[in-house]
């Protein structure tokens, strides 16, 4: 399968997907807008609340096309962050008290710096996450990042759409969840998702359809149950993320007739408590090229930071980010829906 952009498609465009969302049909039109959603409770404009989180998306180039990707990420995306971009974030991280650095893509272990950036990052003794999709590291060229990562103490998060084959497969395609638990053995080995190890691997469950995650807890606990019982895997955490209705998925909405439901599920499952915690309050995310956004979200939208605070990572000024306000439109209500999701799960 060829991603959205390679095959010339309509929803490559970030103005298009933001037109659907907003206006598609007569019911889309009329849901309440997120903007609106949040002044009744206070929260607009949307404020940070200290960015303590600092995520790089360091390439939309990856080993797999999977079919909710928000990214609309694949082999043949050649967007890939430059050793001279890398620099400019090293240099803002060694001037600020960030003290996490998240690496995600595309399969970030594709671009070519990776082992020199999470070893410069090291250096600054910066807590490193980097989110995997697990099957990159079953090929030769990468079968040593499991040892590196270790090594290095990188916190692995990596997604598993489901604890058994037929769902993976059908997110992410054929043969994927073989090749993820053959990987999960390995990591296991090296110590990962040991207990006393101190080396993270937490797993991220997103749903295969057009309904929204289940109760966090209950989902880990039968990850836990399964993947020990049928490979004898371990892991340390399960994060739940809402589907966002962007790109691949926002396609898959729309193809499949789910859109005004999914998008009525979403405005009408908010959660003002989810509402307070969302990701971008405290996350700042720096796309390929080194433009800053609010979140790996808007970043696929191409909604920059707002205009008067920085906007590239060269002009980085973490009391004017700080102090910014975060650009917010209808594909929000995913963060803020149920139990709220971020990249870090559940947000309540």
């Amino acid at each position: 399968m060829k991603s959205l952009i390679a095959q010339s498609h309509s929803l490559a465009d970030p103005e298009v997907q933001l037109d659907i969302i907003n206006n598609q049909t007569e019911k889309v039109k009329r849901l309440e807008k997120f903007e609106s959603k949040m002044d009744e409770i206070g929260l607009f404009p949307l404020k940070p609340t200290g960015i303590e989180i600092f995520q790089i998306n360091v390439g939309y180039m990856c080993n797999m096309t999977c079919k909710h990707c928000h990214v609309d990420a694949g082999p043949d995306r050649q967007e890939i962050m430059t050793k001279e971009t890398l620099e400019y974030c090293l240099d803002a991280l060694e001037h600020s008290d960030i003290e996490t650095v998240d690496l995600t893509g595309g399969a970030p272990e594709m671009n070519p710096h990776f082992r020199w950036f999470v070893d410069e990052v090291a250096k600054l003794r910066k807590d490193i996450i980097v989110r995997s999709n697990l099957t990159i590291l079953d090929t030769r060229k990468f079968e040593d990042l499991p040892q590196f990562m270790a090594d290095h103490g990188v916190e692995i998060t990596c997604s598993l759409p489901f604890y058994n084959r037929r769902r993976t497969d059908a997110q992410r395609g054929e043969g994927t969840y073989d090749k993820s638990m053959k990987v999960l053995k390995i990591l296991n080995e090296i110590g990962y998702g040991k207990e006393e190890s101190g080396l993270e691997l937490n797993l991220v469950y997103n749903p295969v359809g057009a309904f929204l995650p289940g109760d966090q807890e209950s989902l880990k606990q039968q990850y836990k149950d399964r993947l020990w019982k049928d490979h004898g895997i371990e892991f340390n955490d399960l994060f739940t993320i809402t589907n966002l209705p962007i790109s691949r998925y926002l396609n898959f909405l729309v193809t499949s007739g789910n859109l005004d439901e999914y998008m009525e599920k979403l405005v009408t499952s908010f959660n003002p408590a989810a509402a307070e915690g969302v990701m971008c309050r405290n996350t700042i995310s720096i796309g390929w090229d080194g433009t800053l956004y609010d979140c790996d979200f808007n970043q696929m939208l191409k909604m920059e930071t707002e205009n008067g605070s920085p906007q590239h990572i060269k002009d980085w000024d973490l009391d004017a980010l700080n102090d910014r306000e975060i650009i917010t439109n209808q594909h929000c209500y995913g963060c803020t829906a149920g139990a709220g999701s971020s990249c870090g799960g559940a947000t309540t």
